[in-house]
């Protein structure tokens, strides 16, 4: 989807229609913006670009704060009218499809009507200002990279006829999947260019990326079909750019309990258990404070908060008085609750409950009755943000 946020935004208001637009994640000055429409990316302005800079790039540019879940009910509607015309294999995020195509889609000429059909479908049924660029390609890798060739409104196809003559005027950072890290080891081991790396024994990138990924890219971009390797659950997280009223570490300190309990929840709902506890703290001096612990696997959220006092007592020297920017907890060591093993210190059976535990699902289940923070775990501070409004 092209601009998807600011898009929806102007489907839902006709007067921004046509005027550069850009939404922030807080409403305050002190912001970036975290979308912006193709009028105000005419003026500079992108993701990333600060609030105020953004009024000197554009004076005209109209803010709206990010509403998420009213771009993932877009995101629906949109995928709702795509799986009538091919398969939906999967909703990589929320502003990226991925289809399969087959019949008369499979080649070039019918995959040009069929994208075409889908665009007249999505403005006619969803929104005229809904827009989408299409990448055709034989498998994921390279379809995702011909739909960023041409924006927006675009269509464009890769295969081993134009390839990779198709992106030989792209630097290998514009693909996705090159850091800057990894650009650096490809610079040393001789490939500088997109040609170079498609050229690459898939076997010699392998060694490139010490993994197999290396080899699997290569074969891709050479235009072999290998699908997605599933992925695991690897950790349970939430993190926040706090707002400058939460900036004192002890409102922060209220935000991380709140962002405790949301991770803990969602921990229990997928029936896992986590066997350890970070702690990351961001300040505006630009240094920072983390600490990892182990600890018992648990899907205990009283058990976590005590983690997490515990943590914020040890960074106190650092962060006593400052400004603080973001804070971020994260449960790792994840494995489901099932395969947890017996403690026969506190008599809990393998794969069972412990009364903490059960109390906390109890507590789960009445808040999903009754509203979230129906029951807390003492005092908090809710932070919502990007990913609660709409």
């Amino acid at each position: 989807m092209n601009s998807f946020f600011a898009s929806v935004e102007q489907q839902l208001d006709p007067a921004l229609r046509g005027r550069p637009v850009a939404i922030t994640a807080m409403e305050n000055e002190k912001g970036s913006c975290v979308a912006a429409s193709y009028e105000a990316k005419a003026f500079g302005v992108k993701t990333g670009t600060r609030v105020a800079e953004a009024r000197q790039l554009c004076p005209d540019i109209q803010f709206r704060p990010s509403r998420h879940r009213l771009y993932v009910r877009y995101n629906l509607a949109v995928a709702e009218v795509l799986d009538r015309f091919a398969e939906l294999e999967r909703i990589r995020s929320v502003d990226e499809f991925q289809l399969i195509l087959s019949g008369p889609a499979t080649e070039l000429e019918g995959a040009r009507d069929l994208v075409m059909r889908m665009k007249r479908a999505v403005a006619g049924e969803v929104g005229e200002c809904l827009r989408f660029s299409a990448g055709i390609g034989p498998n994921h890798l390279l379809a995702k990279i011909a739909g960023k060739l041409e924006k927006p409104d675009g269509f464009r196809w890769l295969s081993q006829e134009n390839m990779p003559q198709a992106l030989a005027h792209l630097s290998l950072d514009d693909l996705p999947g090159i850091s800057r890290g990894m650009g650096a080891r490809l610079e040393k081991a001789g490939v500088r260019s997109i040609p170079d790396l498609v050229a690459l024994d898939p076997r010699h990138a392998r060694r490139i990326w010490n993994s197999v990924e290396g080899e699997r890219f290569v074969r891709m971009l050479q235009g072999m079909d290998i699908p997605l390797q599933p992925s695991s659950r690897g950790g349970f997280g939430n993190s926040k750019v706090l707002a400058p009223e939460f900036r004192a570490p002890e409102e922060a300190y209220l935000v991380s309990r709140w962002l405790i309990e949301k991770a803990a929840a969602r921990l229990r709902e997928e029936g896992r258990v986590a066997g350890r506890f970070a702690l990351q703290i961001s300040i505006a001096d630009r240094s920072g404070w983390s600490r990892s612990v182990k600890c018992a696997p648990a899907q205990d959220t009283l058990g976590f908060l005590r983690i997490n006092r515990t943590l914020w007592r040890s960074a106190w020297p650092a962060i006593r008085g400052q400004t603080l920017l973001s804070i971020g907890v994260q449960l790792s060591d994840v494995q489901l609750l099932c395969d947890r093993s017996g403690d026969l210190l506190s008599g809990v059976q393998a794969a069972e409950r412990s009364p903490q535990e059960k109390a906390a699902v109890a507590a789960d289940s009445i808040n999903r009755r009754f509203g979230a923070g129906t029951i807390r775990y003492g005092d908090n501070q809710p932070h919502p943000g990007f990913f609660e409004r709409g």
